[in-house]
């Protein structure tokens, strides 16, 4: 694991200190990064033969490139991890999927105001939206 990525968790990790934080985070953010796929997927950028890529794909492919600059390994399992999401975001409607993606949101909000006193880490560093994914996973790989 890179100095920047351990830089990333030790921040990251001060503002989710607390079993039910946590717990919220663990379910939330995958929900959030599930139904934002679904919801981008709905925003066509080109045809590539039979496929349009969408505004997902691009986001997918522009945050795998900064897990890159952190940690191999993780970023790879991130990247089958969110193309697999993707495909399952493909299949759920768009009002489903926002309010699903609203749920993700109000778990992350009650994780921070109701068990850990203590406001999100975005709100200091906004990188932290692209970091609590990665955290979460390196949670369940064991890698953290």
């Amino acid at each position: 694991m890179s100095t920047a990525l351990q830089a990333h968790f030790a921040d990251y990790g001060a503002y989710h200190r607390t079993p039910g934080n946590r717990a919220c985070h663990m379910l939330g953010i995958p929900l959030i990064v599930l139904t934002l796929f679904s919801l981008l997927a709905r925003v066509p950028l080109f045809g590539a033969g039979t496929y349009t890529v969408t505004l997902a794909e691009l986001v997918l492919v522009a945050s795998v490139v900064f897990y890159l600059s952190l940690d191999t390994v993780l970023a790879l399992l991130m990247a089958l991890v969110s193309f697999v999401l993707l495909l399952i975001g493909r299949q759920i409607s768009w009002p489903v999927a926002l309010g699903l993606f609203v749920l993700g949101w109000i778990l992350q909000y009650i994780g921070h105001y109701v068990y850990e006193k203590k406001s999100p880490a975005f709100y200091r560093n906004f990188t932290h939206l692209l970091v609590g994914p990665l955290w979460i996973l390196a949670k369940v790989a064991g890698r953290a």
